[in-house]
């Protein structure tokens, strides 16, 4: 089962960062474009790109929290129907007449009300790994704020921890998951 666990939550780590980053490139490289072209295409030289490169990070940052959002919707529709480990994680339909038989082409519909728990769940593990973390850091070294250390990198650092541990909780929390072997 530990194998069922550690292939699915890799697999929906790849999917999540790849996607996230992506996006968030993307969305970057569109953003600086459109300050470049908005003031009037001047001509490229080292100080015109290193002010593009400035956009491009300061706007990278704030996007990559918004795809990061996108990412984790659309990579729990990847996580059902497919066998990791000789386990697959099935999703039951809503209504009660067909209560016993599984969703077999998931749609984003389907998985509202799986991902709304799942992410709440993902939240409430994600505020608990920070509070540690900010214990750890008042005890044992010299930052002295919440501030100081934290970002967009560690955040992700943490979502990617606890969506691990989300994931095992899942099938109990969620009513509409199942574990099954394939």
């Amino acid at each position: 089962m530990s194998k069922f666990y550690i292939h699915l939550w890799f697999f929906w780590a790849l999917r999540v960062t790849i996607s996230s980053l992506f996006f968030a490139v993307v969305f970057a490289v569109g953003i600086t474009l459109f300050f470049y072209l908005k003031q009037g295409m001047v001509e490229i030289n080292a100080e015109v790109l290193t002010a593009l490169r400035d956009i491009f990070i300061f706007w990278f940052g704030i996007v990559w929290n918004l795809t990061l959002l996108l990412a984790l919707f659309r990579s729990i529709k990847g996580i059902f129907n497919k066998c990791y480990g000789g386990y697959m994680l099935r999703l039951l339909p809503c209504s009660k007449e067909t209560q016993n038989a599984f969703i077999e082409d998931v749609g984003y519909g389907d998985l509202v009300k799986v991902w709304r728990k799942w992410f709440m769940l993902l939240i409430w593990l994600v505020a608990s790994e920070m509070i540690i973390a900010l214990a750890f850091t008042y005890i044992f070294t010299s930052y002295s704020g919440l501030f100081e250390w934290f970002s967009i990198y560690v955040l992700y650092a943490f979502v990617l921890a606890g969506g691990f541990v989300s994931f095992m909780i899942l099938g109990s929390r969620c009513k509409q998951s199942r574990i099954v072997k394939c």
